[in-house]
């Protein structure tokens, strides 16, 4: 088994150290990852600036290649340039910080995944919910048996599997739950300053919230149960209802 991972927290996160180490047992792993952080790139590709890669050595060993691009960028170059195979699955994460929801369209993690589902390949993005520290070990211990017990399974070129792991800084997982996206909207919130000439800047804060009250069966709910969330993600955005509906109307017209 031939094994891609990247992520976008950089090449030299914890998160991917901990990632790729975890899936060797499972086959021959590759790194090639953003040179440094991405998150919130979403599926940002580079089409007017050449991409800079180098090779990374870590303790004196190579661990893999940096990409001065984005997490998409990084998938198309390994798959169609840096690996000398292509990869029979590519795992992306483990991302510092949840990926559940609506962020699923921001998040570079996810993004990665998706670009090898583009390529064919069967894929999953890993992230591990925020708390006072990351036990990344712990945590790539868990994505291994999903990931293991995903390819006993199978899972469809094309599709993605979203996986998310509870904070580790209380009580084990309580299970794993296989659930759909969330759709509850991110109350946004921005802290306004103003620049040595008085000119106002905002950044946008991590202090919005989603409300309690989402429904069990989703991802948002699920984590915050203590579950190990799987979600499968597809990247046909065609809301085929509303194609249904608009070909007949046009038809009567």
């Amino acid at each position: 088994m031939h094994i891609l991972v990247t992520n976008d927290d950089g090449i030299l996160a914890p998160g991917i150290a901990a990632l790729a180490a975890a899936l060797r047992p499972l086959g021959d792993v590759d790194v090639v990852a953003p040179e440094s952080v991405q998150s919130g790139a979403a599926h940002a590709v580079t089409f007017n600036a050449p991409l800079m890669c180098e090779r990374v050595s870590v303790d004196g060993e190579f661990f893999g290649w940096s990409v001065d691009g984005s997490p998409a960028d990084c998938v198309k170059l390994a798959v169609h340039e840096l690996c000398e195979t292509k990869p029979e699955l590519v795992v992306s994460g483990i991302n510092a910080g949840a990926n559940r929801g609506v962020d699923v369209i921001y998040s570079g993690t996810v993004a990665g995944a998706v670009e090898a589902a583009f390529l064919g390949i069967p894929s999953l993005a890993v992230s591990l919910e925020a708390s006072g520290g990351f036990d990344f070990e712990r945590a790539g211990g868990i994505a291994r048996d999903v990931v293991a017990r995903a390819l006993e399974i199978g899972i469809d070129p094309g599709t993605v599997l979203n996986v998310n792991i509870p904070r580790l800084d209380r009580d084990d997982p309580r299970g794993v739950k296989v659930v759909r996206q969330s759709t509850a909207p991110w109350t946004d919130a921005y802290d306004r300053r103003s620049d040595p000439r008085g000119r106002p800047y905002f950044w946008l804060t991590d202090g919005g919230e989603r409300g309690p009250s989402d429904p069990p069966e989703t991802d948002l709910a699920a984590l915050r149960a203590g579950y190990v969330t799987i979600t499968p993600l597809q990247h046909d955005l065609t809301e085929y209802q509303q194609l249904d509906r608009l070909s007949r109307a046009w038809r009567r017209d």
